[in-house]
């Protein structure tokens, strides 16, 4: 729908914290591959996230070695149907007053898109529940029917945030952008939106 600037209306959010109350990854890890396993993958890696830590390293690597560590041989067929419970297990996670605002966006006809650096095994799901008209997230690289341990593609995070939502809808200038986002992982999507909206939801209070 178009708005009296002229330009189509299009509501980009964030999904981890955003909408939910807590990170839905590491719980997604665990439920999948069993906590021992995670935990020991992330003290094999605990150099890696030092240097995460001390920025000489960024959060992308690091993630491509968690993926590595636990996904690599995995069974396509098995990790979708993880994804599947995960997703409406963390329903309980979602935040009210985000769920208000995507049904405030979907009545007034514009389009809806979510953008997140999780994976699409469980937000596939998520998104189609809520009625979501798009979904940009990280995925995973396969070979035949096991999944290769790496991503396809940047971890959608950051810029690449604004790189897929361009890619979706050409130049943004060509749209009216609400987004919603919460860390520094939303900060040039929150940049380039007519309507920035940083940690709405946290209070549970309605935007204007």
């Amino acid at each position: 729908m178009k708005t009296g600037s002229g330009r189509p209306v299009v509501a980009a959010f964030d999904f981890d914290i955003t909408m939910t109350t807590r990170d839905t990854f590491v719980p997604f890890l665990e439920s999948t591959f069993g906590r021992s396993r995670v935990r020991l993958a992330f003290l094999r890696l605990t150099p890696e996230a030092l240097k995460v830590a001390a920025c000489l390293s960024d959060r992308d690597r690091f993630k491509e070695k968690i993926v590595e560590a636990l996904f690599l041989g995995e069974s396509v067929e098995r990790l979708r149907d993880a994804g599947k419970a995960h997703a409406a297990a963390i329903e309980v996670l979602f935040r009210p007053a985000a769920l208000r605002r995507v049904e405030w966006h979907r009545e007034r006809g514009h389009r809806i898109v979510m953008v997140s650096a999780s994976l699409d095994l469980y937000l596939t799901p998520v998104a189609e529940k809520l009625g979501f008209d798009d979904l940009l997230c990280t995925t995973l690289a396969r070979r035949h029917l096991v999944f290769d341990g790496k991503l396809a593609g940047p971890n959608c995070r950051g810029a690449e945030k604004v790189r897929r939502l361009e890619s979706l809808l050409g130049d943004l200038s060509g749209v009216e952008l609400h987004a919603y986002g919460d860390s520094a992982g939303d900060r040039e999507m929150l940049a380039v939106a007519d309507h920035p909206h940083y940690r709405a939801f946290e209070r549970g209070g309605e935007l204007v």
